[in-house]
C-alpha cells in the first residue's frame, strides 16, 4: 500500500514557475513508476508526464514538453514536476498516481492516487 501526498500547488502569473512535490508514505516507493496527472473543470483527466521505476524512462504529454520536468528521489520517496512558462491552460488539479510496473501510460494501470493539489494560472 502507497499513500501519496501532493504539494506545491498554488496562484501563479502567466510565465511564471512551480515545483509539485508528491511524498509516498508506505514501503516499496521506488519499485513504482510514478506519473502526474492532471484534470481542469469540465475536461477529463489527461497525463501530464510520467517517470519509471529507475528514472531513466520519462514522457510527456505534447503540450507540456520542453516546459515541465518530471523528477524523482527514491531516497525522499518523492517525486517532483518542476513547471516553467504557465499558462492559463495549465490551470488544473494535478495528482500523482503510483503504478506497479516500470512505467504506464494508461491510467487504469495506476494503483494509488493522490489527493491533488490545485494550480490556478492567472494575473
Amino acid at each position: 500500500q502507497v499513500h501519496l501526498v501532493e504539494s506545491g500547488g498554488r496562484l501563479v502569473q502567466p510565465g511564471g514557475s512551480l515545483r509539485l512535490s508528491c511524498t509516498a508514505s508506505g514501503r516499496g516507493f521506488s519499485n513504482y513508476a510514478m506519473a502526474w496527472f492532471r484534470q481542469a473543470p469540465g475536461k477529463e483527466r489527461e497525463l501530464v508526464g510520467l517517470i519509471s521505476v529507475g528514472g531513466g524512462i520519462t514522457y510527456y504529454t505534447d503540450s507540456v514538453k520542453g516546459r515541465f520536468t518530471i523528477s524523482r528521489d527514491n531516497a525522499k520517496n518523492t517525486v517532483y514536476l518542476q513547471m516553467n512558462r504557465l499558462s492559463s491552460d495549465d490551470t488544473a488539479g494535478y495528482y500523482c498516481a503510483a503504478c506497479s510496473k516500470l512505467a504506464c501510460r494508461d491510467q487504469t494501470e495506476y494503483n494509488f492516487w493522490g489527493q491533488g493539489t490545485q494550480v490556478t494560472v492567472s494575473s
